[in-house]
């Protein structure tokens, strides 16, 4: 026991595992309150859709020498706009310009990747994450923004709320459904953006579909699903990051596996009690 704990310990005593916990906590708790408003307005394939898009962004920064980041970060705000626009116009169906955006943002990161000469160590960094190897100065822009992010969330939640169960009272009401949806989306696609430092592009839509999808599963009540998906997400972080340092595993994939586990057990245990 005593040696399991000199463990725990040591490895919390090593600066690089202090800043992935703490930045993955910070962004599993906002995934986790994002995950639910996703499962809820059933925009799953909109996550997923902006995160694969940020592969473009990502190629840009590579062949410009600009932080890929931050040309991520442009391009996948871009994307959720441009898909919100389109499908607004009511002649496409938003799953339609998702697809869309997905793919064409997915042929210009591969022909522009094909055109840069020194992506092959870093670019798998950005599609499967490198939380372990997140740097003090990036730790601390990711935790800042995440932290304000969640601020705002917080603040327009009973609104967002209100538009998820019903946006034709809301408007009626005198809420500002489209500002409202507008700070919805920049805040996912700055998630998603983040996120990719934490299990990267390939499974960034898991960390913001899975958490809420569970919690649906586990309770009706709004704010307490909230909370179990917080929870969910945290747990499934923390416990990856912890699991994947020891066992020497990719970090992304087996936070991304706990949270798949929690998700099946839930399940199982929901169909069972109802049968």
């Amino acid at each position: 026991m005593s040696a399991n704990l000199n463990w725990f310990s040591d490895m919390l005593s090593y600066g690089f595992m202090q800043r992935a916990i703490l930045t993955g906590a910070v962004l599993s708790i906002f995934s986790g309150i994002i995950s639910v408003f996703i499962v809820l307005r059933r925009v799953s394939f909109m996550g997923s859709g902006i995160s694969h898009a940020a592969f473009g962004g990502v190629a840009i920064g590579f062949l410009s020498g600009i932080n890929p980041l931050l040309t991520a970060l442009i391009y996948s705000i871009a994307v959720a706009f441009g898909i919100e626009r389109i499908s607004a116009k009511g002649r496409l169906a938003e799953d339609t310009a998702i697809g869309i955006f997905f793919s064409s943002s997915m042929a210009l990161g591969i022909v522009l990747i094909g055109l840069s000469a020194s992506y092959n160590v870093d670019l798998f960094g950005y599609l499967f994450g490198s939380i372990l190897a997140i740097t003090s100065e990036d730790a601390l822009i990711a935790v800042c923004i995440t932290i304000f992010l969640i601020g705002i969330i917080f603040l327009i939640m009973k609104e967002l709320h209100f538009i998820t169960f019903n946006e034709e009272l809301a408007l009626v009401s005198g809420i500002k459904v489209r500002l409202i949806k507008s700070v919805f989306l920049l805040s996912m696609a700055i998630a998603i953006v983040i996120g990719i430092k934490l299990v990267g592009i390939v499974l960034i839509s898991a960390l913001l579909v899975i958490p809420g999808a569970t919690a649906h599963l586990l309770t009706m009540r709004f704010y307490r699903m909230v909370f179990i998906s917080c929870l969910i997400a945290l747990f499934s972080s923390i416990s990856g990051i912890l699991i994947s340092y020891h066992l020497n595993l990719a970090p992304g994939g087996t936070i991304v596996l706990m949270l798949s586990l929690i998700f099946f057990v839930a399940f199982l245990s929901n169909a069972k009690n109802k049968a």
